[in-house]
């Protein structure tokens, strides 16, 4: 009866570890569109079947910006940063999952133990006689001996003789000695909580929501890395492309001076002449060197972003390579589940609900079981014996019977961090919705953009071209060919930078949409 009783306790307790008191969880409601408002008609793009999930980068056909946007991923600080946090959340996880299981000990112990005067020892004659833990003093009796003389010669004579006699009473002396003892234990003990009210397994669940967040924060910074890698590097390959062609319009200004020097010496122009050519050549020779400057700090944040030392880093220049791809289209409703920063956000309302559970689960009892087998012995040769072992079952319960509305209060403040994470989660839908709408609309504006800014640098040298040849002729004033150069130098600059653009709003816009969409054979 007595081993029955704890069996049927935890029996009990173990039908009971099933209850939840969590809200039911529901992912939270929101609006979501059937088509994007500013690419009603977006369609998915052949690329899409080329390039695998993730890579997005790889629809720029550019192998430098490849391999810079594969070690982002490996040496990124603020994405190893995120690494760490989400080792951290799947170790919390573990951590709350042991709860729900027994806690087993175990435990080994020898002592020796005494004291300085806790015993005596009695010595007569130099035989010991007697141990006590008693008097301080004692007494004993001699014993009676016999003997024969032994015979012996010297020089002065010899003799022999006997005797006997009989030993008298002597008093013994009494010794004090510490007295010891030894105990040898070996326990084998469990102890176990059951999960009467949930709030072990909503802890574990309020922990796995957090780390599934965690794991959706790490794919956000990692595609957050990667796109501020793509729109630096195009910046400072259009930085390149620019400064090329202010090179090359110092080189011209430099010829248009020396012209405008000689037909001063002829005088056919005037001193202004020369001073409005100087003038062009040197401010083009400033915005060249200001173009250094604003690469040289690209190189530095790429250097930053794939985790090498800006001191050491060095990106050698290259052709542009100007394409713009096109973004493989996705569907409204597609976007709540390959944003990471969505997943994490909705991730994070899981792990708040589950934490009301937690809370809820305070009102009611709680049931401790334990149990131990031992054995306990003064030698350690019969330590194994069955007369030294031990063994013990238990059970203990325990309720709060007044907190002041303590309890109530962790409930209400785990329903308000609910609500938090609810409204964290809907603004994150919504500004979601509002980037794709945003790069949809300057994919497409820019893409016109960049169509006339080509048309316009077209135009642009022609005039330039045609303003020389009629300043030599003597038809215009230098004037107009100053204006005609700075009008085409803005156009040959503008026109890179559209295309820049353009490369960014991509970006941007695969950015919005998660960073990946689905392959062809997937539909």
């Amino acid at each position: 009866m007595t081993k029955t009783l704890p069996i049927a306790v935890l029996a009990a307790a173990t039908s009971l570890s099933g209850c939840n008191l969590a809200p039911k969880y529901r992912v939270p409601s929101t609006v979501t569109p059937l088509a994007f408002k500013e690419a009603p008609g977006w369609r998915s793009a052949a690329p899409a079947d080329a390039v695998a999930k993730g890579e997005w980068w790889l629809l720029f056909n550019d192998p430098e910006l490849d391999r810079l946007e594969r070690r982002v991923s490996v040496n990124n600080q603020n994405v190893a940063a995120q690494a760490a946090a989400y080792a951290q959340a799947r170790a919390a996880v573990r951590e709350a999952r042991s709860a729900l299981f027994p806690q087993i000990d175990l435990s080994g112990n020898a002592t020796r133990a005494g004291s300085f005067g806790g015993g005596q020892t009695t010595i007569i004659g130099g035989q010991v006689i007697n141990q006590t833990g008693g008097s301080t003093s004692g007494t004993g009796t001699g014993g009676t001996g016999t003997g024969t003389g032994g015979t012996g010669t010297g020089t002065g004579g010899t003799g022999t003789g006997t005797g006997t006699g009989t030993g008298g009473t002597g008093t013994g002396t009494t010794v004090t000695r510490g007295a010891s003892s030894r105990r040898y234990t070996l326990s084998l003990g469990a102890t176990w909580e059951p999960d009467l009210w949930g709030s072990v397994l909503n802890g574990v669940r309020q922990q796995r929501g957090l780390a599934q967040a965690s794991a959706g924060d790490l794919a956000n910074a990692t595609l957050s890395a990667q796109g501020e890698l793509a729109t630096n590097y195009f910046q400072l390959r259009g930085l390149e492309a620019q400064k090329r062609i202010l090179d090359a319009t110092v080189v011209a200004y430099n010829r248009a001076l020396t012209i405008t020097n000689n037909r001063y010496r002829e005088g056919v122009a005037a001193k202004v002449d020369v001073l409005q050519a100087q003038t062009q050549l040197n401010s083009a020779q400033a915005n060249a060197a200001d173009l250094t400057r604003q690469r040289a700090l690209l190189e530095h944040a790429i250097a930053i972003l794939v985790g090498d030392n800006p001191s050491t880093f060095q990106l050698a220049e290259q052709d542009w390579n100007r394409m713009v791809p096109v973004v493989p289209a996705t569907l409204p409703s597609a976007l709540l589940e390959r944003r990471p920063d969505v997943a994490a956000a909705e991730r994070r309302v899981a792990a708040a609900n589950a934490a009301i559970g937690v809370e809820r689960a305070a009102f009611f009892p709680t049931l401790r079981l334990s149990g131990s087998v031992g054995l306990n012995s003064g030698s350690l040769g019969s330590l194994f014996d069955a007369s030294s072992s031990l063994w013990s079952l238990g059970a203990q319960v325990a309720q709060t019977l007044l907190d002041f509305g303590g309890r109530s209060a962790r409930v209400q403040q785990a329903r308000a961090a609910w609500e938090q994470q609810v409204a964290t989660y809907r603004q994150t839908v919504l500004t979601a919705f509002g980037q794709v709408e945003d790069n949809l609309a300057a994919a497409g504006v820019l893409a016109y953009v960049g169509d006339q800014r080509t048309v316009a640098a077209q135009a642009a040298n022609q005039v330039e071209q045609l303003t020389q040849n009629q300043y030599l002729a003597g038809q215009i004033a230098y004037t107009d060919v100053i204006t005609a150069q700075a009008t085409a130098l803005n156009a040959r600059q503008t026109e890179a930078q559209a295309i820049v653009d353009r490369q960014v709003a991509a970006v941007a816009l695969i950015q919005a949409i998660g960073g990946s969409w689905p392959t062809a054979a997937a539909g």
